[in-house]
């Protein structure tokens, strides 16, 4: 029977897109980029996201058939077989499987065994900064010991990218990369054996040898110059693939200002100056009036200018042309105005939201009474929409070069998968929450975060979602989604895996709420017990059991008195046995997190601390009778 190997649809953005190496069924493959995808794609609308990359679309690779209507000539996203050199367990010969040699619907198989066992991709494949793939050049390391008049002298240095004489060993007497060895069987013109071999103890790491300069879905024609040292690698090795993945919410078109803007115009409108401006008899008292209501309400110029203009009469200001930089706007901006609005959006097939509650209200007990005080609102989501793009992929380090997913440079749309779900908004409460950041001992704190992440590599790619100047409501409420995953996890049923985080912590956008909404692009991202989990009474309860289990970590005291930990020293308290999720889960790579900022420490107060002393005091006083 003919093997049917098959990539999801929304896998071909996430894990095993364009670049990504896909192991199954005992071999190894790489995805082509979308310049070599079929005609037979489906368009995947986002406006918002298009207009953020710069792309006229998105398309969604062709859907996979099942096994009962499955097409073996349907177009599908192709791959090439990557390594291609090959070994067989029996013989331990090597074989480098050419193009022509595929058959389709067969995998490769070992022509010199009776049996014709199925041959074994190898191990250990080149990469560089530069974002390239290559296999090893074997027939060079099974020779690199040799004196170059002996290396010249064995019959396959004519052509050793496809030598036919080279063997993978593995000796008996001997363990881990030192057990294993390349040799070749060739024999020289002068009729001895060539006996060239070589172990791969210092296999990893950086090599010598010469980068292509391309990826393996690329024609020999285009290589290019790369100066870039090679690196060996194991071919599942986590920095053999970094994809560069965004992603936007549908949300619907509202004519309605965002609610931070309606705040800071009904602060403009009510600022004792504002009279005084709109009957200044010239220009410098305009100026005088206007920089006070500046100084007191931090109303931008422009926003002045339409409030004036509207109070006059006089034609509305022409808003600034578009710069370079018009297509790094924050994707989330609209997002959370959608949910922060005094009128949620009508509900559609996309987006339908409705507000919620903790059902607190009244509530004078402890330590429900607090709770209530530090949190703004609920907004469950029951339908959600989420387009993920790919826009290319790095190799080697997140830092290193970016490859476009379409390695031509000709077209103008994406890879994209679309995904339906549901959330909850969490929102805390703006008054309190601007109070707790101004406290000197949480600004000094995060001043060491934001030091490190000044000097780290990772600075501007982390910039998009946190922000230029990271603030402590960005890292408290980046915390408080990681350990609202983990709980959520116990209570709701989904796995963490299954569950994604959209932090809204900008405050020159006036966000101070969270989105943790069903990731999985099956049946059960629809399920419902996400959002029933965040109806009352369940939120609040989830949420006191969150504050106390993040209270103690395993890995305490050492993970809370942490000055700094994981990549690039941008965590404090925060570890795999408190705070960390899945890759896929987090918008930061689990980067720019800190426990004590929720539940506090000997150094810095948490947001949530008091709320953490009632509840410690309730169920003591409950023990206690």
């Amino acid at each position: 029977m003919k093997r049917k190997l098959r990539v999801r649809q929304a896998q071909t953005v996430l894990p095993f897109g364009v670049g990504a190496v896909l192991d199954v069924q005992g071999e190894s493959f790489v995805a082509a980029g979308i310049e070599r995808w079929p005609d037979l794609k489906t368009p995947v609308p986002s406006d918002r996201l298009a207009a953020r990359l710069g792309v006229k679309g998105f398309y969604a690779a062709p859907h996979t058939l099942n096994d009962r209507y499955d097409q073996a000539d349907r177009p599908g996203v192709p791959h090439v077989r990557f390594p291609s050199w090959l070994f067989c367990g029996a013989c331990r010969s090597m074989v480098r499987f050419l193009r022509e040699m595929e058959k389709p619907g067969e995998p490769p198989v070992c022509v010199s065994c009776a049996a014709a066992p199925r041959l074994t991709p190898m191990r250990f494949v080149r990469i560089c900064a530069d974002g390239h793939l290559d296999d090893v050049d074997w027939w060079y390391w099974a020779h690199s010991r040799l004196a170059p008049e002996l290396r010249d002298s064995c019959p396959e240095k004519k052509h050793p990218w496809k030598a036919r004489r080279l063997s993978f060993r593995v000796a008996d007497r001997a363990s881990g990369l030192e057990a294993l060895s390349v040799r070749c069987g060739a024999t020289r013109h002068d009729g001895k054996p060539c006996g060239a071999e070589r172990d791969l103890l210092d296999v990893l790491g950086p090599q010598g040898g010469h980068c292509p300069g391309r990826n393996p879905w690329q024609r020999r024609d285009e290589n290019a110059t790369c100066g870039q040292q090679v690196h060996i690698v194991q071919r599942t090795a986590g920095n053999v693939y970094y994809p560069a993945v965004y992603s936007a919410l549908d949300i619907p078109q509202s004519a309605e200002p965002p609610r931070a803007e309606q705040d800071a115009a009904e602060a403009v409108r009510g600022h004792g100056c504002w009279p005084l401006l709109l009957d200044a008899p010239d220009e410098s008292r305009a100026d005088t009036f206007r920089r006070l209501i500046k100084e007191d309400t931090e109303a931008p110029d422009s926003l002045i200018d339409q409030l004036v203009a509207e109070a006059t009469g006089a034609p509305a200001p022409t808003p600034p042309a578009a710069g370079p930089d018009a297509r790094k706007t924050d994707l989330s901006r609209d997002e959370w105005n959608a949910f922060d609005a005094v009128l949620l959006p009508e509900p559609t097939g996309e987006f339908a939201v409705r507000r919620g509650g903790l059902g607190l209200d009244g509530e004078t007990e402890e330590p429900w009474a607090a709770l209530d005080e530090h949190i703004g609102g609920i907004v469950l989501a029951d339908r959600l929409r989420e387009v993920r793009a790919l826009t290319g992929f790095r190799r080697h380090s997140p830092g290193g070069t970016l490859v476009p997913a379409d390695t031509s440079g000709r077209l103008r749309w994406l890879p994209a998968t679309e995904v339906y779900g549901e959330g909850i908004v969490l929102t805390l409460d703006d008054k309190r929450l601007t109070t707790w950041e101004s406290d000197p001992r949480v600004r000094a704190h995060v001043r060491g975060i934001r030091t490190d992440l000044d000097a780290s590599f990772r600075g501007d790619q982390l910039a998009e979602t946190a922000g230029g100047e990271l603030s402590p409501r960005f890292l408290l409420l980046h915390t408080v989604a990681h350990l609202l995953i983990r709980q959520l996890s116990f209570d709701s049923g989904y796995t963490t895996a299954s569950l994604r985080e959209r932090v809204y912590g900008r405050p020159e956008h006036g966000q101070h709420g969270l989105l943790i909404y069903t990731a999985a692009g099956d049946a059960e991202g629809t399920l419902g017990g996400l959002v029933r989990q965040g109806e009352a009474p369940h939120f609040a309860e989830t949420l006191i059991r969150m504050l106390e289990a993040a209270a103690w970590c395993s890995a305490d005291p050492l993970c809370a008195e942490h000055t700094g930990q994981g990549f690039g020293n941008l965590n404090r308290a925060a570890c795999h046995a408190c705070t960390l999720l899945p890759e896929t889960s987090c918008q930061t790579g689990n980067t720019l997190l800190d426990r004590a900022l929720v539940v506090g420490s000997a150094r810095v107060p948490g947001y949530f601390t008091d709320v953490l002393t009632a509840s410690r005091e309730y169920a003591a006083a409950t023990v206690q009778g």
